[in-house]
């Protein structure tokens, strides 16, 4: 009898989804992570006129089209003086497909991926799917990932460790100094840095720093998408960057898995890359005036709460029983478990949803609050 292998009986489906499922119709969502803004307008232009065109009919290239990869390695140039080789970037179904190229490429069965705790649900579940043990690390107070514990988690067996900024679930951006140091740490222990950097351009406080401009090998690979920055969810777009010998290892399962990212999806995201970048600008403006909401209302219900810098996520810490009693008054929100063993104690909020339904959420949230105290 046919039985399930063992690398998919180790991923459980995601804590977030388990939430969202068991909350009512009317619930206000503070859960979703993803933009309630309107794919720009100049985006939805360019895969209409490809598809009016013909162009989207065929497969493209399995990296993706020309056109796209050089938009792509133009951004790099033009954001962060990184000069990318548009023959060294891979157009991905979305971030998501994107992280499961690298791994599949660089991990071998029983080696070790690093990565934040609290983290994104998909860096565990997509470690145990390449055959890999997964070692999650805990965070600063501020909800950063310090260099220094990535380094001492390091053994003969690291085949990788994962650096996110702006981060999910935390909302915490990482400094320079960080970044340069995350990139020293690859170059000097031989051992590949995975940035995903899918909300890198949603900053509220500093900058966002690549380690892709700081490593001097080419033991960084970054992974990206237009999904959150230009509100493309939906449309399914990523990429991956890094060296010519690392894309020829993940284009190997790219091309087998998915052959070529959606056409229609491509032809949108050259256009929002190489479009006006106003609607990103009024977007970033306006979680950032919903994160100050949240905060401060989280703060007025007493709760300890760490400012996020960027994305659109805040984590207060919480006591015991609260996710449940503001899930129980209809308001979503994730306990911060679903995130790793170092989210126990905490809960994910997401601001990307209307003022007025963040202000109804924080005068429920603050009755629950003083519910469980």
């Amino acid at each position: 009898m046919t039985e399930f292998a063992a690398r998919v009986e180790q991923v459980s489906i995601s804590g977030i989804r388990e939430v969202f499922e068991a909350a009512g119709e009317d619930a206000i969502n503070l859960g979703l992570g993803q933009p309630d803004f309107p794919t720009p307008a100049h985006a939805r232009r360019g895969a209409i006129e490809a598809i009016e065109a013909g162009r989207t009919d065929a497969y493209t290239s399995n990296k993706g089209t020309r056109s796209l990869r050089e938009a792509i390695a133009t951004k790099y140039d033009r954001e962060y003086g990184i000069d990318v080789d548009p023959a060294d970037v891979v157009a991905t179904s979305g971030g998501s497909e994107a992280l499961h190229l690298a791994l599949e490429a660089h991990v071998d069965p029983g080696e070790e991926v690093i990565f934040p705790d609290p983290g994104f649900v998909s860096y565990d579940a997509l470690t145990n799917i390449a055959g890999g043990t997964p070692k999650p690390v805990g965070l600063r107070d501020d909800l950063t990932l310090d260099p220094a514990t990535v380094e001492d988690a390091i053994t003969d067996e690291t085949a990788a460790f994962v650096v996110n900024s702006p981060a999910n679930p935390t909302g915490a951006v990482q400094s320079e100094a960080d970044m340069r140091e995350f990139a020293r740490i690859a170059d000097e222990h031989d051992v590949l840095c995975l940035s995903d950097e899918v909300y890198e351009r949603i900053v509220f406080e500093g900058e966002h720093h690549s380690p892709l401009k700081f490593a001097e090998t080419d033991n960084v690979v970054v992974v990206s998408a237009c999904s959150k920055t230009y509100s493309m969810t939906g449309w399914r777009l990523g990429w991956v960057v890094g060296s010519e010998r690392r894309i020829e290892r993940m284009l190997r399962v790219h091309q087998y898995a998915q052959a070529c990212a959606s056409a229609p999806a491509q032809y949108a995201a050259e256009a929002a890359l190489t479009g006006p970048q106003e609607p990103v600008e009024e977007m970033v403006a306006a979680f950032e005036e919903r994160r100050d909401l949240v905060v401060d209302g989280l703060e007025d219900a007493g709760l300890e709460v760490p400012t996020p810098s960027g994305a659109f996520y805040v984590m207060p810490k919480v006591p015991e029983g609260w996710c449940e009693e503001v899930l129980e008054r209809d308001v979503v929100v994730v306990p911060g478990d679903a995130f790793g063993a170092n989210g126990e104690g905490y809960a994910r909020l997401s601001y990307a949803t209307s003022t007025e339904a963040l202000k109804e959420a924080l005068e429920i949230i603050d009755d629950a609050t003083r519910a469980v105290r």
